[in-house]
């Protein structure tokens, strides 16, 4: 307060104007409750950012669960019906998780017609480790050479099956962050999931998807909306540095999975409840408030059961559930139980499985797709369900919808956030495009070669021998491969790796570095000056302000 009351009030305007800027960078203090930035710190944010184009790669080989049963000797049912698997992609030792990434990202760059200099920030979230310095992202930039872009941000994330959504966060918080430049950020999540002889061996699988993220896109990630709990255990874990396979415990994985769950999902619900509060909106979050509900899936019949647990959630949380009608009907018998005593519950599991089904069909079945016919791919997981649901539905049945994301990762890690989808469904729109995108799905897989177990289990055998040998050419048929798939060519004396391409048209192969696309790239100007678009017309990229980032 001043003592010279003669002061031009324009002075204290002035003052105002000065520290509105500190104030304005100081909103995302940690003494604040989550979701409560003020408009000023919104303002500066560019708007929708999230997903705009995603890519699926799966290995063009499988084999069928049923099959495996009865070559494991195991009861009929054991993996189709109790784990929910029908089949299982796999790799030769022709693929790496080096191959595999370089594959998905050509694959996305060239079908969105994106030019490499469009891209400022690149991340890899993956637990398959073939380097315990040399991260992956640093391969990937084999694609960019001949663009010359090397201003390209962003190395591997790790832990478990996490690690993807790790990445993804990374990406989104560089978009809205100062160090953004206009370019895209790219993010890949991939991993070939293998495990030794044994009851978890049908929970395998492989897999890459690569997303790109920036403003302006058809799933748009709600701010202040993620629900996160982090804790140590030791549930599914690879201390053995010359072996690809894990360290499980089954139970006690499980346990992490479901508690880690119900943390998040409460942690989530209070998040969106004090938004809603500011809002003038008087409720409670429930499954109602999301149209699909997506989650990580080891196997299906876990995901199944993580749908019935989030309304277990809802019923406990319930001031006054109706038990006599809706979907709490007959469910008065649980209304006192405590949810850490009902993990392994089969009462409570099967009574909410029941209840939940109707639930289960609209919202989350439609995603299990690729995780059915593919098997567990670790960290591209989760997305490989969003994908399945882009793929399974129009642009008018998603656009306005609200999907709840579950991720996890053991050790462990976890994280529930929500993608409200773009209004514009209409022909051409961001969305439009996205689905689009992603239509051939079911046929890619369909299209897959089906091998005998015992062809499975001799691959499985070689890539137990040879992943970790120096001096090697993997003896994999490169026929079998998907046209475009690059591949590993050699390892030489000092374990440096070399890849090739297969031909996009017939069986050559392409030398590695040598990308040709079956896309012509725009030129993308400046991306101080422009903003990178994924090309609808003939017409440049759209102009935007790129101060305030």
């Amino acid at each position: 307060k001043s003592h010279n009351s003669n002061i031009c009030p324009v002075v204290y305007i002035c003052i105002l104007s000065v520290i509105r800027e500190p104030l304005a960078r100081s909103c995302l203090s940690p003494f604040r409750m989550p979701g409560s930035l003020p408009a000023v710190c919104e303002a500066a944010w560019p708007k929708d950012v999230g997903i705009i184009a995603m890519e699926v790669y799966f290995p063009s080989q499988y084999v069928e669960q049923a099959e495996l049963e009865e070559f494991d000797g195991v009861g009929a049912g054991k993996y189709t019906v109790g784990l929910g698997q029908a089949r299982m992609g796999f790799c030769s030792d022709r693929e790496d998780i080096g191959s595999l990434c370089l594959t998905v990202v050509q694959r996305l760059m060239e079908r969105s017609g994106l030019s490499y200099e469009s891209v400022g920030r690149l991340e890899v979230g993956t637990e398959t480790i073939i380097d315990k310095s040399k991260s992956t992202k640093t391969v990937l930039m084999q694609l960019f050479e001949e663009s010359g872009n090397t201003d390209v941000e962003g190395v591997d994330t790790t832990n478990a099956c996490y690690g993807g959504t790790a990445a993804l966060f990374n990406a989104l918080n560089w978009v809205e962050s100062s160090s953004w430049d206009g370019r895209y950020a790219l993010v890949v999540a991939g991993d070939i999931a293998v495990y030794a002889t044994g009851s978890a061996r049908p929970t395998g699988g492989a897999g890459a998807v690569a997303m790109l993220v920036g403003p302006n896109a058809p799933l748009v990630f709600e701010r202040g909306l993620r629900g996160t709990h982090m804790q140590h255990a030791y549930d599914f874990y690879k201390p053995d540095m010359v072996s690809e396979y894990p360290v499980v415990d089954g139970k006690l994985s499980i346990q992490c999975y479901l508690s880690a769950l119900d943390r998040c999902y409460s942690v989530y619900r209070n998040k969106i409840h004090a938004q809603w509060q500011r809002e003038g909106l008087e409720k409670h979050c429930s499954l109602e408030d999301f149209g699909f509900m997506v989650f990580h899936s080891p196997y299906c019949k876990l995901v199944q059961k993580s749908l019935a647990r989030l309304m277990l959630n809802d019923f406990l949380c319930h001031p006054s559930p109706d038990t006599q009608s809706g979907p709490f009907s007959g469910l008065e018998a649980f209304r006192d139980v405590k949810i850490e005593d009902t993990y392994f519950d089969r009462d409570v599991e099967k009574a909410f499985m029941k209840a939940s089904s109707e639930a289960f069909e609209s919202k989350t079945k439609a995603s299990l797709l690729i995780s059915n016919q593919n098997g567990n791919m670790y960290t591209p997981s989760v997305y490989g369900c969003l994908a399945s649901v882009l793929a399974q539905h129009a642009p008018q049945q998603l656009a306005g919808q609200r999907i709840g994301v579950f991720s996890y990762g053991s050790g462990f890690a976890a994280t529930l956030y929500s993608i409200k989808v773009t209004q514009d469904a209409t022909p051409g729109s961001a969305l439009d495009k996205l689905v689009s995108s992603l239509c051939d799905l079911q046929a890619r897989l369909d299209s897959r070669k089906k091998v005998s177990p015992d062809v499975f289990a001799q691959n499985m055998k070689l890539r137990e021998e040879t992943h970790h040998l120096a001096n090697y050419i993997p003896q994999g048929s490169v026929e079998e491969l998907f046209p475009g798939t690059w591949y590993l060519t050699r390892v030489d004396e000092k374990h440096r790796r070399q890849y090739a391409r297969r031909s996009m048209s017939d069986d050559r192969p392409l030398e590695a570095g040598l990308i040709t696309s079956c896309i012509a790239a725009e030129h993308i100007p400046s991306p101080l000056k422009k903003m990178p678009r994924i090309p609808t017309t003939t017409a440049g990229p759209e102009v935007i302000s790129n101060g305030d980032h």
